[in-house]
């Protein structure tokens, strides 16, 4: 498979898994969602949708970067890919956890879980494409900055 090939999968597997988390979520955005204090710096449920979808598809970019050098870098693109398939799998499990079981704790356990997850991808990453590196950037930022709200919605809550 070529480079646009393994993109296009990449890509349409990181959204899929986006759509699949925004089933569980879509309920309890409307219900259970409005009910909790939130704090101060809680963006608007709007925001959420783009700013997941742009980073779903430089996720997506960035694998297929990584995965089109398998045969120059094999154990570390192997390394990387791994790494990227469990991330993206706890991605979509903290939206499981925070809205479907409606568990902030929990849902903050794991997303530490899926920060180092995302900072060994990245350094897997480094190892292979330095593009892919700067393109998981974004996503750990948000990320960061998902840990902090989940942090404070359970702390408002609790």
């Amino acid at each position: 498979m070529n480079r646009i090939g393994k993109i296009i999968l990449l890509v349409f597997l990181c959204l899929s898994v986006g759509y699949l988390a925004s089933i569980v979520t879509r309920e309890s955005v409307d219900t259970w969602y409005p009910t909790l204090e939130k704090p101060s710096f809680n963006p608007p449920n709007w925001l959420f949708m783009p700013v997941w979808t742009f980073l779903y598809v430089i996720m997506g970019v960035a694998g297929a970067l990584v995965w089109d050098k398998l045969n120059e870098k094999e154990e570390n693109v192997k390394k990387g890919l791994t790494y990227f398939f469990i991330q993206l799998g706890l991605n979509m499990l903290w939206s499981y956890l925070f809205f479907g079981l409606k568990n902030p704790l929990l849902a903050l356990i794991e997303i530490i879980l899926l920060w180092l997850f995302i900072y060994e991808t990245i350094a897997q990453f480094n190892k292979v494409n330095k593009v892919a590196t700067y393109l998981f950037i974004p996503y750990m930022l948000w990320v960061s900055f998902a840990a902090i709200l989940n942090a404070s919605i359970w702390w408002l809550n609790k």
